[in-house]
C-alpha cells in the first residue's frame, strides 16, 4: 500500500504522519503542495496537522488552492482513500471533499489534550478495527476543531452513517460532539484527534495505531 503526505507551509504533524503509515506497512512517499500530481501507485492521501500557511484568512483555505489540491481532489473523485487529520480536515472541508466546517473552540482557546472518543460507526475501512462503542483515547492539539454544520448537513451524515467518532466530553463545541467525519463513499476520513500521535506505548498508548492497521489491512483485502 502507497502512502502519499502532503507537506504544505506550516505543516508540522506530517513526519509524525508518514512514520505512523511506515509502521503500519505502507510504503510512504512524501510530497510538496507545489507538485501538480501524485506518486504514481497512491492509494491513499494524507493531509497532516499544524498551520498551513500560517492559518490566514481561514484554517485550510489557502492550503486548499495549492497546486496538489487538484490532484487530491481527483484522486478522492476516482475513489481513492484520503485521510485529512487536524489541519487536514480544515482543508478536506475548504476543499468541499467533506461537509461542514471547522470553525473557533467555543471556548476561545487553544485545547491540547488526550481526550476520550467513541467510535461511532464501524463501517469504513478507517474503524473496521474497532467494534461501534468502543472508547478510545487521543490527544488533540487545535484552536479552530469546532465541527459546524447546518441540521440537514447533520440528519445526512447520521442517517448515512457517516460520523465515524464522537467526543465522550466535547472539548470544542462541536455539533453533535463530532470528532470526525466520512464522506459519501466512506473512503475519505477527517478527524481533529491525532491518531499518529499515539501509535506506541512510548507515546503514552497506541491506540491510534488501529486505524492505520485497519486501513492497510482493508486495502489489502479488497
Amino acid at each position: 500500500m502507497k502512502a502519499a503526505v502532503i507537506t504544505f507551509p506550516g505543516s508540522n504533524c506530517d513526519r509524525d504522519l508518514a512514520v505512523a503509515f511506515d509502521k503500519a506497512g505502507a510504503t510512504v512517499t512524501r510530497v510538496w503542495h507545489k507538485d501538480a500530481g501524485l506518486p504514481d501507485g497512491t492509494d491513499i492521501v494524507a493531509i497532516p496537522g499544524g498551520f498551513s500557511f500560517g492559518d490566514y484568512l481561514r484554517c485550510g483555505a489557502i492550503a486548499a488552492q495549492s497546486p496538489v489540491a487538484a490532484a487530491i481532489k481527483a484522486h478522492a473523485d476516482r475513489g481513492g482513500y484520503v485521510l485529512g487529520i487536524c489541519n487536514g480536515f480544515q482543508v478536506l472541508t475548504e476543499t468541499g471533499l467533506l461537509p461542514g466546517a471547522l470553525m473557533r473552540n467555543a471556548g476561545l482557546k487553544f485545547v491540547c489534550k488526550t481526550v476520550t472518543l467513541t467510535v461511532a460507526t464501524r463501517d469504513s475501512a478507517y474503524t473496521n478495527g474497532w467494534a461501534k462503542g468502543d472508547r478510545v483515547r487521543i490527544p488533540v492539539a487545535h484552536h479552530d476543531g469546532n465541527y459546524t454544520i447546518d441540521a440537514d448537513g447533520l440528519a445526512r451524515l447520521k442517517d448515512e452513517d457517516r460520523i465515524a467518532f464522537t467526543y465522550a466530553e466535547n472539548p470544542n463545541g462541536s455539533t453533535a460532539d463530532i470528532a470526525g467525519v466520512l464522506s459519501a463513499n466512506r473512503r475519505v476520513l477527517g478527524m481533529m484527534p491525532h491518531p499518529e500521535r499515539v501509535i506506541e506505548d512510548a507515546q503514552g498508548g497506541a491506540d491510534g495505531s488501529v486505524l492505520f492497521r485497519s486501513l492497510i489491512s482493508a486495502m489489502a483485502a479488497a
